[in-house]
């Protein structure tokens, strides 16, 4: 990106249903700010076709900013469980106009509810063409919060491991889910302060950790805290 000042840049995997993007500074973009990008310019459109209040849907560890961005432009944020298989029924059930994972799969109700990166990219190009500015200076509004990126340890007892991290985690004001492994969310007088989601692997030994933090800080703090549970 940088060798040849580039604008965007796009990288799909094999089969082009996942789209990565990084900016003109080299830097990835967070496919939860695509997600919301996108969410926005689906909702306007379906607003346009008459849809009241076009369905976004979104997985558990999308970022914060992803449904307070569906909530601003008129829609309304279905939140789901992590994988393919979960998200596809939600949409379908909801006819949701869109939907997006941080995985970075995209799934649009003109696809067949199906997720595809190549439409995904064509919205980040529209949009960044559609006005003067960088697709930094683009983004960087629906990155409010700070992302820790998802966390594998490896551990003997998941279970117990999770037990450990709500124990030690979950004190007034927090509140938890189980809507996929334990989702913990504390909200303060100004808005999220942090949230953290750990989820067992099917497949290996593993226990996935995802935080979001107010500011860096915070975010590190409740990451290395968990971390310490987690892998002590």
């Amino acid at each position: 990106m940088r060798e040849h000042g580039a604008d965007v840049g796009l990288a799909f995997d094999g089969d082009a249903d996942r789209c990565f993007v990084v900016d003109e500074r080299g830097e990835p973009v967070s496919p939860s700010a695509v997600t919301a990008l996108v969410a926005e310019r689906e909702i306007a459109r379906a607003r346009a076709d008459g849809e009241t209040e076009p369905v976004v849907v979104h997985n558990l560890i999308a970022s914060r900013s992803v449904p307070e961005t569906i909530a601003a432009a008129g829609g309304r944020a279905v939140r789901t469980r992590v994988g393919h298989s979960f998200i596809k029924g939600v949409m379908a059930d909801e006819r949701a106009v869109f939907g997006g994972e941080h995985s970075a799969h995209y799934y649009f109700r003109d696809f067949w509810f199906a997720d595809t990166g190549m439409l995904a990219a064509m919205h980040v190009l529209a949009a960044l063409g559609e006005q003067p500015g960088t697709l930094s200076g683009l983004v960087a509004r629906y990155g409010r919060y700070t992302e820790s990126g998802e966390i594998n340890s490896t551990v003997d007892d998941a279970a117990a491991r999770t037990a450990a991290v709500r124990a030690r985690f979950e004190t007034d004001g927090v509140v938890a889910d189980e809507l996929d492994g334990l989702t913990l969310t504390k909200d303060g007088a100004d808005g999220l302060e942090w949230w953290l989601s750990v989820r067992p692997s099917n497949t290996e030994p593993l226990l996935r950790l995802n935080v979001e933090g107010a500011d860096p800080e915070t975010m590190a703090r409740v990451r290395d805290e968990a971390l310490t549970v987690i892998r002590g």
